[in-house]
Parts: C-alpha cells; structure tokens; sequence
C-alpha cells in the first residue's frame, strides 16, 4: 500500500515538473519567434484592438466603482482619526500600487484570457493550425506571438486607465458627495504619491501580470485536446491558474518593490 502510495506521489511529482519544464520552453519558444513580428506590427494592432478596445468597457466602469467605494470607505475610517484631508492620498496610493493592476489583471483574465484560451483551442480542435503547419507557417509565431504580445500591452494600458477612473471616482464620492476640499484632495495627492516608488512600481506589475496571463492563456488552448470538453476546461484552468498566479505575483512583486 506504501509502496503504491509512494508510486503515484512520484508519478505526480514528475508529471508536475514536465508540464513546468514543458511550459518554460514554450515561453522561450514564444520569445524566440517574436522578433519576426517587427515586419508585420499590423497582426499585434489587431489583437491589440481585439483584447484590450474590447475590455475597455468593464474595466472603466470597474474602476470607477471601485474608486467610488474606495473614496467612501476611506473617508470613514480617515474621519475617525481626523485626516480626512488625506482622502487624494489614500485613493491615489490604493489604486496605482494594488488595486489597479490587481483587479486589471483578474477581470483580464475573466474576459481576455478566457477568449483566448477558447479561440486557439477552436482553431486546433478544427485543424487550422495543422493547415498552418502543412504551407510550411509556424503556427507560433502567426497566431500566438501576435495575441502574447498585445496581452502584454494592453494589461499596462487598462491599468492605468483603472487608476485613472478609479481616481476620479474617489473624487466624486469625497469632494462633490461628502465635501472634502478640492484643493486639499488634489495636493495631497500630488504631495503623497511618488512617480517612481508608486506610479512606476504599479506599471511593472501590470507588466508582469500580462505576460503571466496572456502565456497562460495560450498555453491552455495551444496544448488542449481538440475536442469541445477540453477546451471548456482548458477555458476554466486559465481563470483558476491566472487567479492564483495573479495573487502569488503580487505578494512577491510587493515584497520586493516595498519591503524596504
């Protein structure tokens, strides 16, 4: 029983290093194709329209709540300790460190990624990536590197464009609703929030966050059965993988941008 017990351990272990030893050479192998893309930058503008002009929507209306909240929370707990004044800041500081490129990258995945993952695994289950192969096209560098590369663009770009509506968000509930002082709102902002150390440290984790999710995605719908079940759950591994990448990423990116 021990020693069968022992056997699938191993069996486990080993199948879970080759799809990590699998997945890393594909990356590279995705990497390595990418530079033949600077001929032809319109298959990266289409995607790049595809992914992220189509994510736009949710993502704006999803900062601005999000600031809305965010601004009416922390003005109560800041009035408890009498620094409301300090409402721009806190706003400011939640959005552009965590919140914005966190909830960026997650709705991201729920609505891109899954997208992705489905498209690649319909285009394999219907063999159009084998007719690729068959004219002597690498189906990698046609169909994977341009949808990697835009993924990789737009998840910095709907971040920024979170923070931005999240910060105006947090405007109307704390200025125009409950009546913080304009002038005090903005200055403390602009005094308390960093270029670099914030605005700057929040763009490299969206950056990260994109190349993490994009790959993921592709990756799912690349190596899937192509039959319909499997890619539904190819479709479902990508939102569960993604998640949890999203969350382990952002602890260590925090850890090491400012745990100082």
């Amino acid at each position: 029983m021990i020693e069968s017990f022992l056997a699938r351990l191993g069996a486990t272990v080993r199948d879970y290093v080759e799809s990590i030893g699998y997945g890393t050479r594909s990356f590279f192998t995705l990497l390595g194709v990418s530079p033949g893309l600077l001929k032809r930058p319109r298959l990266i503008v289409e995607q790049l329209h595809f992914i992220g002009n189509y994510s736009l929507l949710i993502i704006g209306l999803s900062g601005l709540f999000v600031g809305m909240v965010l601004g009416l929370q922390g003005y109560y707990t800041l009035a408890k300790y009498g620094s409301e004044q300090a409402l721009g800041q806190l706003v400011a500081l939640g959005l552009t460190r965590e919140l914005g490129p966190v909830i960026t990258a997650l709705l991201f995945a729920g609505r891109a990624g899954t997208s992705l993952t489905a498209e690649i695994g319909l285009m394999k289950s219907g063999e159009q990536l084998s007719a690729m192969e068959m004219m002597a096209v690498n189906p990698i560098q046609r169909v994977l590197a341009p949808r990697f590369w835009a993924g990789v663009i737009a998840v910095p770009v709907l971040a920024s464009v979170f923070s931005a509506v999240g910060v105006f968000g947090g405007y109307l509930v704390g200025v125009q609703l409950i009546g913080v002082d304009d002038g005090t709102f903005w200055s403390q902002m602009q005094g308390g929030v960093d270029l670099w150390d914030d605005i700057f440290n929040g763009f490299i984790k969206s950056v990260v966050f994109g190349i993490a999710i994009t790959f993921i995605a592709l990756y799912q719908g690349y190596e899937s059965q192509p039959t319909p079940e499997d890619v539904a759950r190819a479709t479902t591994r990508t939102v569960v993988i993604s998640s949890l990448m999203i969350w382990w990423l952002d602890f260590m990116l925090t850890a090491l941008m400012f745990g100082k």
